[in-house]
């Protein structure tokens, strides 16, 4: 029995109930052969917006797919309704799959639907992913943390509600041993330049933008952090994009020297 067509007869996924999926930052290969298994066994499969076709491919030609995808101001259903969809239909004896992008405990609202389904009575489990900064940092040959240089990482989300501001503490984001990865920061980049920079982190630190990452139409930006602003606006297009701030990203090569010294011609690669 190979792993894409093992059924449910596995013992961790009787009918009734519900696992959080981690479908990846989005190239199917980066799948965890768990979720790969997950997927295959499922009869219902309720997905967002960043889980791609080739993932969802993976699911048998019976499982009824019910697409709950969240984009800024492109909301399908709200979180509770969401809650109530995934639970009713483990109640009702399907074997369910909620598929997120990326990791479903990072960034991912997984709490909510985790306590729906305990209200419930319903069984569930998380099975993690592989989250965007790490794919990101695999793209760019580069390590997200830097022995003497980058000790920590932290992982921040730039996403607010219409109207609202940024509510992080900047003066803990900005520290220079650190490596800051910003999920849904393209829309922020100002923002989150401006405060970092207030806050005292250096113009010349490192920045690297990567949108799509992990996927063909993926494209890297490499710049400081005083021209981030400017780069999230020309270098990027409509994909979900991340930025990764600190001296783990530096380049030494010339196509950062390049990016510092002509914004107007941004280095793609």
């Amino acid at each position: 029995m190979t792993l894409r067509h093992a059924q449910s007869d596995r013992t961790d996924f009787p009918a009734g109930k519900v696992w959080l999926v981690g479908a990846g930052p989005g190239d199917p290969e980066l799948l965890t052969r768990k979720a790969e298994r997950l997927i295959a066994g499922a009869s219902v499969i309720f997905h967002d917006a960043l889980v791609g076709p080739e993932v969802l491919a993976l699911a048998s030609a019976a499982v009824r797919l019910v697409y709950v995808g969240k984009r800024s101001g492109r909301h399908s259903k709200d979180q509770k309704s969401f809650d109530r969809l995934i639970a009713a239909a483990a109640l009702a004896g399907d074997r369910v799959v909620r598929l997120k992008g990326g990791d479903p405990a990072i960034f991912g609202r997984a709490i909510e639907e985790l306590e729906a389904c305990r209200a419930a009575g319903v069984p569930v489990a998380i099975c993690p992913g592989i989250t965007a900064a790490s794919a990101a940092a695999a793209s760019l040959g580069a390590s997200l943390t830097l022995r003497g240089l980058a000790r920590k990482l932290v992982f921040v989300t730039a996403h607010a509600r219409a109207g609202e501001t940024l509510d992080l503490d900047w003066q803990a984001l900005a520290d220079p041993t650190a490596t800051l990865a910003v999920y849904m920061g393209k829309a922020a980049a100002e923002e989150v330049a401006c405060q970092l920079l207030a806050a005292g982190l250096a113009p010349e630190t490192p920045v690297a933008l990567v949108e799509n990452a992990s996927l063909p139409t993926e494209r890297h930006f490499r710049s400081g952090l005083d021209l981030l602003a400017i780069a999230a606006k020309t270098a990027l297009g409509e994909g979900p994009a991340l930025l990764l701030i600190g001296a783990a990203m530096a380049d030494a090569g010339e196509n950062y020297v390049a990016a510092r010294n002509s914004i107007a011609s941004p280095f793609m690669q």
